[in-house]
Parts: structure tokens; sequence; C-alpha cells
């Protein structure tokens, strides 16, 4: 299997993450802002120690870009980088809703070539690596079949839904249904449980970058509205892009319509 030793360390690493945000899911979700509307627990904190530990015992030459840790410029340098979200939903978290996950992805020269998703409460992971497929939870999954949007069923951003973000698309698709964190939407995309995420908010490099090569991996693509996939490891991590993720077939026909609805 391409990426052995890299999958083995990732996925040691999401299971004992997911430990420490079960054990605080569980009992203390105390949390606190650091800025508005993003809130930040001790669980973040202690998965982000314990994914730490695991990928620089295993690869310390490998740069490392998390959400929780400070950033260090000199990674811009590095072919390797892992692009790490220790709790990538804390607000699904705090609200006591299971859709909460750590992602662990390996990037190389700018493309995700192992990623890891774990949903603690679910008991589920997901992963991939690139040329090898994606597995949850080692049995091998592929994006959906659909190729109409008409029969699209989306998983999208309830707050994107609830700030009325998807209005525009009215009548675009079958269902629209709210998930909670990008990454495990783009897992779920990754395990054809729903055709396509459309997210229009702003997001970041940890938040989707596992997520991207198990989409990639099973099939399907993740792009930006005009077409481009995400070159990874740059010194702005912010997507402030419009993002789409599933068959290729959908992706390229909601990008079209997108486009044509932009002018």
């Amino acid at each position: 299997m391409p990426y052995e030793r890299e999958l083995e360390v990732a996925l040691a690493a999401a299971r004992e993450a997911g430990e420490v945000l079960n054990r605080h899911y569980a009992g203390d979700r105390e949390h606190w802002e650091k800025s508005e509307d993003n809130p930040l627990t001790q669980a973040d904190l202690e998965s982000d120690a314990t994914i730490a530990r695991h990928i620089r015992g295993a690869f310390p030459d490998d740069a490392l870009l998390s959400e929780e840790t400070v950033d260090d410029p000199s990674r811009l340098e590095k072919s390797r980088v892992w692009i790490v979200d220790p709790m990538d939903g804390t607000k699904e978290f705090v609200a006591e809703i299971p859709e909460f996950c750590a992602s662990i992805a390996l990037v190389e020269d700018g493309e995700p070539v192992v990623g890891v998703i774990l949903n603690p409460p679910a008991g589920v992971a997901v992963w991939a690596t690139r040329g090898g497929g994606t597995f949850r939870d080692g049995e091998r999954v592929r994006v959906s079949s659909v190729a109409s949007l008409a029969e699209t069923s989306v998983i999208a951003s309830r707050t994107e839904i609830s700030r009325n973000q998807f209005d525009p698309y009215d009548g675009w698709f079958k269902d629209l249904r709210p998930v909670g964190s990008i990454a495990w939407k783009l897992a779920c995309i990754a395990c054809g449980d729903g055709d396509l995420n459309v997210s229009v908010a702003p997001k970041n490099e940890w938040d989707v970058c596992a997520g991207d090569v198990l989409v990639r991996e099973a099939g399907g693509v993740y792009l930006d509205f005009d077409g481009a996939p995400r070159i990874y490891n740059q010194p702005r991590t912010l997507i402030d892009r419009g993002m789409a993720a599933g068959p290729r077939a959908l992706v390229d026909e909601f990008s079209r319509r997108e486009r044509a609805r932009q002018g």
C-alpha cells in the first residue's frame, strides 16, 4: 500500500485523539471564544497535543500545520507537511451534536496524499492514500453514482443554511441536508452518504485537506466554483472561494450553473 507507514501513524494519532475527544464529550465541554463565533475547548488543545506527538515522533523532518498550533513559516520550505484539525466541528461538540471529528492529512508538494477523518461519537474512521483508494472502517467506499443535479442530495453547513446562503440555489437540488463539521461532510461524500457538498463560506486548509484526498480517492473531485483544485500549504491558509465536492459530473454541472448565475 502506498504511504503505509504514514497512514499507520495518522490512524493511531486519530484514534488516540478520538479517545480524548470522547472523554471530554461525555464530561466537560467548557469552552471559550478564540474570536467571534469561533469556540475553543480543552478537548481541542489535548487532541492537538496528542496528534502532534504521534506525527513529530514518527516524522521529525516533516512540517506540521495545525489549527491550534502557532504557525511556523518554515513549513513553506518543506515538501512534506502534515495539515491537522484536532477537532473540526467544535460548535457541534459544544452543542452535543455528534458531527465533529479529528482530521489529519499529509501533503506532498501541495497535493494531499494521506487523509484520515475520525468521528469519535460515531466510532467511524474514513481514510485514504494517493493511489490506494478510500476506506470506511476497512471497507472500500466510493462517491455517489448520481449524475443529475436535480436528483442530488446536498449536504451543507447548517450555519450557511440558517444564514440563507443557499437561497440562490432554491430548486436546484432534490434536497438539502444540514451536517456539522466540513471535514465530516467531505468524509460523508467520499462514502456516498450524500451526493454533493457545496460550501460557500470561507474555510481553512486544515478544515478540508484530509477530506479532499478522501473524495479524490473515492472517485470524486473537490474543486472551487471555477473548477480549480486547492494547492495546499499556502502562506495564507484561508480558502475564501466557494468549493464543491462529489462526482465530477455533479460538481461540473453545479459549477456551470453557478458561473452562469454570477454572470
